[in-house]
């Protein structure tokens, strides 16, 4: 048995912070990953949503808009920073001190892309881990995807995005 009351047991020794990264293209940033972004700021002492410049996709805003909307979304949680990234996800979790990525699942067909690219970094980075979250039930159905179809072609958005989005949304579109 060990004696826990000896200095030896539990040595305090420097706290590494628990840091995490949460990448994607949030083009719109939707309810759904306010979500999980919030609720992994309390698993984590930082969260680093990383807004990815994706050179295969046309974003209905650039990554500096993202990033100024997001920023501003989250303007009162000092345990969530917002920046632009474009490359590996891996030498970003590097530069940020982070040692999980935090993946979003809201259906069984977003899992067999995100366990490749969870596998892939950890061939990449072997300490780098992945920790999959599923949104509130009321979101999973949700995508920055559909969300920009449905707005396009005139569809209520309330509820679905922050008001921050919605409204730079609105004046993108001259509503």
């Amino acid at each position: 048995m060990t004696d826990t009351t000896s200095g030896d047991f539990a040595r305090p020794g420097p706290r590494l912070d628990r840091v995490a990264v949460y990448p994607g293209t949030f083009d719109p940033l939707t309810n759904g990953h306010v979500d999980i972004i919030l609720r992994g700021a309390r698993l984590f002492d930082r969260i680093v949503v990383g807004v990815l410049r994706n050179p295969d996709k046309t974003p209905l805003f650039s990554v500096e808009e993202r990033v100024a909307m997001a920023r501003e979304v989250f303007a009162g949680e000092p345990k969530v920073e917002v920046a632009g990234f474009e490359g590996l996800l891996v030498d970003f979790a590097r530069a940020h001190g982070a040692h999980v990525v935090v993946r979003g699942l809201r259906a069984v067909s977003d899992f067999e892309y995100e366990f490749q690219m969870a596998l892939m970094n950890r061939r990449l980075v072997p300490q780098l881990e992945t920790v999959f979250m599923m949104p509130a039930e009321a979101y999973t159905y949700i995508s920055s995807r559909l969300i920009r179809e449905v707005f396009a072609l005139g569809g209520p958005i309330a509820g679905l995005v922050p008001k921050a989005v919605e409204a730079r949304m609105r004046a993108r579109r001259g509503r």
